[in-house]
């Protein structure tokens, strides 16, 4: 797989991974909220609270939706 990857441009190796990344945020996101529901139904106990993990869903988010872009180089 690694070599896979090393042939890949650096161009799509970024695009590649930035999808990817873009790809956890939504699904981080998505698990904070159906965690915040079964807190609300008592499904699981109340241990910090379902408005924490709907901040850290929106916060989740936001970033998503900020078009992150990486600058610099490595």
């Amino acid at each position: 797989m690694l070599s896979d990857w090393n042939c890949l441009s650096d161009e799509t190796q970024l695009l590649l991974s930035r999808e990817a990344l873009r790809r956890a945020m939504i699904s981080i996101a998505d698990q904070a909220e159906t965690l915040a529901v079964q807190i609300e139904h008592g499904l699981l106990d109340d241990r910090g609270g379902p408005d924490a993990l709907r901040l850290l869903a929106a916060i989740t988010r936001i970033g998503d939706r900020s078009g992150m872009e990486c600058r610099g180089n490595a």
